[in-house]
């Protein structure tokens, strides 16, 4: 069922879903950007139209959800352990074909990835639903289009996108599409880009040769090692254990999973002092072969959904889609030279 409906009825939709689920969309947060003076887009609770940012491109993902900064799993005393609780109302992530694509890789590393799935991310991810927001042009530094990510056809509950002064959405939920009853019906296809400005070639078989080139050399001068390219992915989902006590005895307290990734220092280290990659050039290595290469060799797709936003926020500007080019470029000269 698509439909177009005006701002005034929408908003009354998003109220009433508001008082059955739990709204998580884009929100622009005046003022709370890097600097005083700017602003930046981000993720929060939401329960009315107004708040929910539509058009501009989110600086951080959806992710912090579905896999928290911080998030305790169970409580323990000396001889008892609870699960920690979580809130009882679905919830409504508002999120852009890019992201519905990376929903499709966590839950492959949660789910998929081995013998069992994981449980605490199972018991969120049974409660979420998605609303994919449209996108009617390309953003500054996204090659969605390149990774195969710019459309998606399935997955959500109902689309939205703005035009003009109107609404215009493809609802497929049947309990969410009596909300929408009387309203103007027509087809409805969610917008989608068919071209970014920014581009990259995706690179076939990696000769070994490529983890000993020096192209990574740059990059153990350049990256600071702060892991905000990381942190604001939707896709990267490494995480280390925590046990925080409440006592002195050691006895009390809780166990949380907190995030953490292979570009920042002392993620590698193991028992006896050994580190395994130790210059940021190798930790870079190792992200960008993983996200372009190893992973699509054990699931048939790529780990990145092209975003862009780990080169929205790198502070040294290391732009992740140049070096998939020159991945490309040093994998196909080294294939040239072998022949």
């Amino acid at each position: 069922m698509g439909c177009i409906i005006d701002i005034e009825s929408l908003s009354r939709v998003i109220r009433d879903l508001s008082k059955d689920y739990r709204l998580y969309a884009p929100v622009l947060k005046k003022g709370e950007g890097r600097y005083t003076d700017t602003d930046v887009v981000r993720y929060d609770f939401v329960t009315d139209l107004s708040e929910i940012e539509l058009e501009l491109k989110s600086d951080y993902s959806f992710k912090e959800f579905m896999l928290p900064l911080s998030e305790t799993l169970f409580f323990f005393t000396e001889n008892q352990v609870k699960e920690a609780d979580i809130d009882s109302k679905d919830v409504i992530v508002f999120l852009r074909s890019c992201d519905m694509h990376a929903v499709r890789r966590l839950d492959y590393i949660y789910l998929e990835n081995g013998s069992e799935g994981d449980y605490f991310y199972k018991r969120l991810r049974e409660k979420v639903k998605f609303a994919l927001i449209g996108c009617s042009h390309s953003y500054e530094d996204c090659f969605c289009v390149s990774m195969g990510t710019n459309i998606t056809e399935e997955g959500y509950v109902f689309s939205i996108d703005k035009k003009d002064d109107t609404y215009r959405l493809d609802v497929k939920d049947e309990k969410i599409r009596e909300l929408f009853r009387g309203f103007e019906e027509t087809e409805v296809v969610p917008q989608h880009v068919t071209e970014n400005d920014v581009r990259v070639s995706l690179p076939g078989d990696i000769p070994l040769s490529i983890y000993k080139s020096a192209l990574w050399d740059e990059y153990t001068q350049r990256c600071v090692n702060c892991g905000r390219c990381t942190l604001v992915c939707p896709t990267c989902t490494c995480y280390t254990m925590q046990d925080v006590f409440y006592t002195d005895n050691g006895k009390v307290g809780e166990r949380r999973r907190v995030a953490a990734s292979c570009m920042i220092d002392g993620y590698t280290n193991v028992a006896g002092g050994g580190q395994y990659r130790k210059t940021n050039g190798e930790r870079m290595r190792f992200k960008v072969l993983h996200k372009i290469h190893d992973f699509r060799a054990r699931t048939g797709f790529n780990m990145c959904v092209g975003c862009g936003r780990c080169d929205m926020v790198c502070p040294e500007y290391i732009s992740f889609s140049n070096i998939i080019n020159k991945v490309t470029a040093e994998a196909g000269k080294e294939a040239c030279d072998d022949k």
